[in-house]
């Protein structure tokens, strides 16, 4: 596959997730977590598998050899990260959270020095740095002299949560390389999608309460983040590998900040300068200024 085509993957992949995010600030406000997640993806496995078979002809019996890691993704990028992304929420608004998912790169580029031993330049350090002082404006409201003082937004910090997840769901996605990607997410769908059911019957559901806004955010969630965004991702992870593909997350927010604007969200001045630290930081973190110039010398 040609990077054009893998970048417009990616393109595409992080624009339906930015509308995961507007769409789930509205549906929260009705569904618990647990069952956004649950109904998400329980419809979304009745998609997937077909599109799996026909598309990759994968080999089923195979799945027999690598189960329990498809069961940690289920565990990490079905379960853990819906839960603490919908959590989030409930408590921050659409581009805050898509701000502080913005440190993923960084996040994967530290785990994965930690992880492959691969080195690290002090440009990526400084830009790791610069990254967190984003992160620290956007918890702190701009007011960064209180980091140790002040009572955090807890949706802020559930999104923290959420990045560190999503890097080991990507990290492990990247090793997985003998099941296709898209047989990979519809199998951890599934799997995840029967460690929730018990809890999610437990919990309970009133179907019938359910506003039209609800019902169309979660047709969204189900057709474009559940089915489009993870393969996309999958796809496109094995292609380039997370580094490179975890710089493309950066467009989230930048998504997100658009359509809540059109929605009319306001957007503060602190979350402006917290973005425009942790972009910075993402830039040099990902060692394309020095790249740049090294060609030019």
């Amino acid at each position: 596959m040609s990077k054009y085509r893998v970048w417009l993957l990616l393109i595409v992949c992080n624009l339906f997730w930015a509308g995961n995010y507007v769409f789930g600030k509205y549906v929260t406000a009705e569904i618990t977590p647990l069952w956004i997640t649950f109904l998400r993806w329980t419809f979304a496995i009745l998609l997937l598998f077909p599109i799996a078979h026909f598309l990759e002809k994968p080999d089923w019996k195979s799945i027999k050899g690598v189960w329990p890691s498809l069961v940690v993704m289920a565990i990490l990028g079905i379960i853990a990260y819906n839960m603490l992304l919908y959590s989030a929420l409930d408590y921050t608004s659409p581009t805050n959270a898509a701000f502080v998912s913005a440190l993923n790169p960084g996040v994967m580029v530290i785990f994965s020095v930690l992880l492959t031993r691969e080195k690290i330049s002090k440009v990526q350090i400084l830009g790791i740095s610069v990254s967190l002082i984003g992160v620290l404006v956007l918890l702190t409201q701009g007011n960064i002299t209180k980091v140790f003082q002040t009572a955090y937004n807890r949706g802020d910090l559930l999104m923290v949560g959420a990045v560190m997840v999503w890097t080991g769901y990507s990290i492990l996605g990247r090793r997985l390389t003998s099941i296709p990607p898209i047989t990979a997410t519809a199998v951890s769908a599934l799997f995840a999608v029967m460690m929730m059911a018990p809890f999610a019957f437990w919990q309970g559901i009133d179907l019938s309460s359910m506003s039209p806004l609800v019902i169309t955010g979660i047709a969204y969630m189900i057709i474009f983040p559940s089915v489009g965004s993870f393969v996309f991702w999958n796809i496109s992870v094995r292609e380039i590998g997370p580094g490179k593909a975890g710089i493309f997350l950066n467009l989230i927010p930048v998504f997100t900040a658009v359509i809540s604007g059109i929605l009319g969200e306001r957007i503060l001045g602190t979350q402006m300068i917290g973005g425009l630290f942790v972009f910075t930081g993402v830039y040099l973190t990902t060692g394309m200024l020095e790249k740049r110039l090294a060609a030019e010398e």
